[in-house]
């Protein structure tokens, strides 16, 4: 299996200094700071990073599972949102899922998707978080 590696520089003190956060394909290289942390700077910050990563791994294994189950999907729009509570600490993650899947019933997505958010690697990952919730919308 394959093996990523990600990175990160960090300068000066919690609240003035800066850092930039870089994925090891060259994919994305972005700054984060304090205030793109925990207030609503410009910037990124180590959440919404996993949220995507959540989102991407959420809905790659949501059409691993409907592929298995004889469906294609023609999309996957899968949103997360992530909490940063007091500690800091991730408290929640919300993931929505809106799905395109021709003959595919409601009944099938929510078994599906509940297996997805269960069996994905991040969801594993992230089990240490106190709440994912989940919402699965046929389209």
């Amino acid at each position: 299996m394959a093996v990523r590696k990600s990175s990160a520089v960090w300068k000066g003190t919690l609240r003035e200094g800066a850092g930039t956060m870089r994925l090891g394909s060259g994919a994305y290289e972005g700054p984060y700071t304090y205030a793109s942390r925990f207030e609503e700077g410009p910037g990124t910050n180590p959440e919404e990073l996993v949220g995507a990563a959540h989102a991407g791994c959420f809905s790659m294994f949501l059409s691993a599972l409907l592929t298995k189950a004889g469906f294609t999907a023609n999309s996957i729009e899968t949103t997360s949102t992530v909490h940063l509570g007091d500690g800091p600490a991730i408290t929640d993650i919300e993931l929505d899922t809106r799905v395109s899947v021709p003959g595919l019933n409601d009944a099938q997505l929510q078994q599906l998707a509940a297996e997805a958010k269960a069996g994905c690697p991040i969801s594993k990952a992230l089990a240490g978080v106190g709440n994912i919730t989940l919402t699965a919308t046929l389209v």
